[in-house]
């Protein structure tokens, strides 16, 4: 009969023996990650047993903690980019060609999609998970490895050591097991009594315990449960569809085969290391040379006590013979060291983009430059960014659509018609790209074939909406509907008819009163006074 346990006290019938099984197979990757943060961020996986008092050394340099946050940044600004939305939606292609045969209806879907995406960026917008992913991308940056969950208050962040993962072949997530520390006195009384039945209440006092969240896969969605100390919590079970999960564990780089990922610090951790011993033995040596002595020789006439105790400008008997000073003769070693750690310095300057930037130092950044950033992104990092973009934007946006359309913020989407699609590396990120291909091709059109080219073939009314809907711009009340146009061109229609029809009287009146001769016009208006 097969055992139970994996090793001493490991039970494989309760999650915390399953989480300690599985924190065998995580134990090389935490320790690859520990190591890269020793030479960066020391505080993002510090070593096991730390608590809140704990103290941790700080590097030497400066160039990986700097490196960490800059890449951390420009990711964060690409990934969830402050002015334009990172994702559009897409329809499905026999959805399409129906809604493609009405040009009014394709309009108006795409108007609605966009009033939606709207309503998706705002709700990140107003909330804190940019915080949240920022930490969660310099732990990607040092240990490779992070977990996300997403509900309705916000992100919270689970580093490595804190949770562990299974994956299949493809790599798909399985099984995801998280571990927090938690007062007692937040659990359910029924779990409390069964846990402490024999302990009165006033000696639990601030007692801390495990609690074990299990996320694990069936064939369409996540089941999780909870359990403290071996007892299963009935109120925390639940279900999750496979693509709305709100459990996210990321990876920096993929390998095939392997339940965790590898760190992008990690492919650098020699140069990281070079420098730290280089920039130490620099600093220690500069403060040694820095130190200045003065040597009296035992055999001089020169005291050196009256030497010590002299005032500025003082008159001693002495020999100046008698008196040196010592120096640390170590300069050509210094600048090798320093020439040496400037080289590594410049190659780590690269690898952590330190020495490329282009965003502007302004409140307000620009499409353009958040496509500049991607394409820096996609061009240095090889192919990180898109991994990251189908990893986390994909499964984060869907999580988001279906909090609102619970909350009943959101219209519920066509289900497999309606799709958010992601927007990565050289094309521009959510629907700038269309409105910058639309018009390109009416300057194109219009340089090429004449400006009068434009209102004689091109529907003028339907590009003024496209391009207000690419940029996110809402139409209605803004631009005049084709009636309005209309009831316009039928009120100018009506004054210049009026115009004519006036002028045309004023003309007759004219031309009669040039006719009647001059005695008979006198006569005329002589009458008119009189009467």
């Amino acid at each position: 009969m097969a055992s139970d346990t994996y090793g001493v006290g490991y039970n494989s019938k309760t999650i915390e023996g399953r989480y300690n099984q599985y924190a065998r197979d995580r134990e090389l990757f935490l320790e690859r990650g520990r190591d890269c943060a020793q030479f960066t961020i020391p505080t993002l996986i510090p070593d096991e047993g730390h608590t809140s008092t704990s103290r941790f050394n700080t590097p030497y340099q400066g160039i990986g903690a700097r490196g960490v946050n800059n890449l951390a940044s420009k990711l964060l600004l690409t990934l969830l980019p402050p002015n334009a939305p990172f994702f559009r939606f897409s329809i499905d292609n026999f959805a399409l060609k129906e809604i493609e045969e009405d040009e009014n209806l394709k309009t108006d879907i795409d108007k609605g999609l966009v009033e939606v995406e709207k309503a998706v960026m705002e709700d990140i917008e107003i909330s804190s998970d940019r915080v949240a992913l920022f930490e969660c991308l310099k732990h990607l940056v040092v240990g490779g490895n992070c977990l996300l969950f997403v509900s309705k208050e916000g992100l919270r962040v689970f580093p490595l050591d804190r949770y562990v993962c299974k994956r299949d072949p493809m790599g798909n997530v399985i099984e995801i097991i998280t571990k927090e520390t938690i007062n007692i006195n937040i659990l359910p009384e029924n779990i409390r009594e069964v846990i402490y039945k024999n302990t009165k209440p006033e000696d639990i006092g601030d007692k801390t315990c495990d609690l074990y969240t299990c996320v694990k896969r069936t064939k369409n969605k996540f089941i999780v449960i909870q359990e403290v100390k071996g007892i299963e919590i009935p109120e925390s079970s639940g279900s999750y569809p496979v693509d709305k999960s709100p459990y996210m564990a990321l990876r920096m780089i993929r390998v095939d085969g392997e339940n965790y990922g590898r760190s992008y610090a990690e492919e650098y951790l020699g140069d990281l290391k070079s420098l730290e011993g280089l920039t130490k033995a620099i600093v220690e040596g500069s403060s040694a040379s820095a130190k200045t002595l003065f040597l009296v020789s035992p055999n001089g006439t020169t005291r050196a006590r009256a030497l010590a105790q002299s005032e500025n400008g003082a008159i001693i008997e002495g020999n100046a013979n008698d008196v040196s000073v010592l120096q640390v003769q170590k300069f050509a070693d210094f600048r090798v060291a320093q020439d040496t750690a400037s080289s590594i310095e410049q190659r780590l300057s690269y690898a952590f983009l330190l020495n490329a930037s282009v965003i502007r130092d302004s409140e307000r950044t620009t499409a353009e430059e958040v496509r500049l950033t991607a394409d820096e992104l996609q061009s240095s990092l090889g192919g990180i960014y898109g991994i990251l973009s189908q990893e986390f934007q994909l499964p984060f946006v869907r999580r988001k659509i279906a909090i609102l359309e619970k909350g009943g913020r959101l219209p519920k989407l066509p289900k497999n018609v309606v799709r958010p699609k992601i927007v990565t590396g050289l094309e521009a990120l959510g629907r700038g790209n269309d409105r910058n291909r639309l018009v390109q091709f009416l300057q194109t059109l219009a340089g090429t074939l004449g400006q009068e080219t434009i209102g004689q073939y091109v529907n003028v009314s339907e590009a003024i909406v496209r391009l207000a809907t690419a940029d996110g711009i809402e139409v209605k009340g803004l631009i005049k509907s084709p009636e309005e146009l209309q009831a316009e061109v039928e009120q100018q229609q009506r004054q210049q008819l009026e115009m004519e029809q006036a002028q045309a009287v004023t003309s007759a009146g004219e031309n009669i009163a040039s006719n009647i001769p001059p005695k008979t016009v006198g006569e005329t208006l002589k009458h008119m006074q009189q009467s």
